[in-house]
């Protein structure tokens, strides 16, 4: 009986588990990474739509000029390569279509099975000892936190202005359960809506 009252409850010891292994600080210089450059490129973004070119106006031709489904094959792409171009391009351009809320959820939706793709590229990937020596130099670091943080980086990935694809690249290299990668990314929808909420209040 006393030993059940000694006992920490379970949130306390996940706590303390992050809290040593570093965690919170590996996920706290991510943060600061990404800030200065997310702040560089609104700011970057603003000034271009002043000063250079409107980007409702690039939008809109951006419509007008390629077919949806050339629009949305590229992202599809993009979001299962390490996510080469920015989500909120492709989010302003569902604000332009005729059916914004339908392309936007099709765009999550895309995105998401891009990082479920990636996952399989990545444990593809280790049958070629060639690609599987070259990753796991490179993104060693990466490997380690993944194995032991596991979902919270898929988490962290699916939110923040991260790519999503490389969690999840990530995540299929060191074989982590598929069941819970399909989980943890569910809230890469949550980010759709909270971008497309806000880009859909500046885009015209």
């Amino acid at each position: 009986m006393s030993n059940k009252k000694n006992k920490k409850p379970h949130y306390k010891r996940v706590h303390n588990y992050y809290n040593r292994t570093g965690f919170y600080m590996f996920v706290w210089e991510g943060l600061k990474k990404a800030f200065l450059p997310t702040v560089i490129a609104i700011i970057g973004l603003i000034l271009f739509n002043k000063y250079v070119y409107n980007i409702n106006d690039g939008l809109q031709k951006m419509t007008e000029t390629f077919s949806r489904l050339g629009v949305l094959t590229t992202f599809f792409v993009s979001e299962t390569i390490l996510g080469l171009v920015p989500p909120e391009i492709f989010i302003g351009w569902s604000k332009k279509t005729e059916t914004p809320l339908f392309n936007l959820s099709l765009l999550a939706f895309l995105s998401y099975m891009g990082g479920m793709t990636a996952y399989f590229i990545g444990r593809a990937s280790l049958k070629i000892n060639s690609i599987k020596e070259y990753l796991q130099v490179k993104m060693a670091k990466n490997l380690k936190h993944t194995t032991k943080w596991g979902g919270i980086l898929i988490l962290v990935g699916a939110l923040l202005p991260l790519p999503f694809a490389i969690s999840c690249l990530t995540a299929g290299m060191i074989s982590y359960p598929f069941k819970k990668v399909v989980l943890f990314g569910l809230f890469r929808f949550l980010r759709f809506a909270i971008y497309g909420y806000a880009i859909f209040s500046m885009v015209n």
